[in-house]
């Protein structure tokens, strides 16, 4: 079986616009895990899979909309919960009360009582802006 060549932390960085100082921190909290290669300890060097790179634009989508970080930490607790769930097509609606709603094909319902003031985050966009930022990426290193 071949080596599998995933996203440094560097390069995670870049295309999320998350620092680095957020990532290292979202790692050792268990927020976003490296899927291919951990950190093993001082100077290691860690490779993150596309869908975690994905997780961490998501993330970052949430804490620019003005979710706060332990409601970030629900919304992709609910997406891994929810595997069968089509990033691209989702949204996650986040209520006052710290309940989550993740639209697909209708809605699953988490909220455990209480109304409150929803943010709604789309997440076919950031789908298509990590695309993007991939390809320009691609682009810029091939070029």
């Amino acid at each position: 079986m071949g080596r599998v060549e995933g996203f440094s932390g560097p390069k995670v960085c870049r295309l999320t616009g998350v620092t680095y100082r957020q990532l290292d921190y979202w790692a050792r909290t268990g927020l976003v895990m490296p899927s291919i290669t951990p950190a093993t300890g001082s100077g290691s060097k860690r490779s993150y899979a596309y869908r975690d790179v994905l997780e961490v634009k998501v993330i970052k989508s949430l804490l620019d909309s003005g979710v706060a970080l332990t409601r970030a930490r629900q919304a992709v607790e609910c997406l891994r919960n929810n595997l069968s769930v089509d990033l691209s097509a989702a949204s996650l609606v986040i209520g006052e009360s710290g309940s989550i709603l993740a639209d697909h094909e209708g809605l699953v319902d988490l909220l455990r009582g209480g109304q409150g003031v929803f943010n709604v985050v789309p997440m076919a966009g950031v789908v298509r802006e990590l695309a993007t930022t991939l390809d320009k990426e691609r682009f810029v290193v091939s070029a």
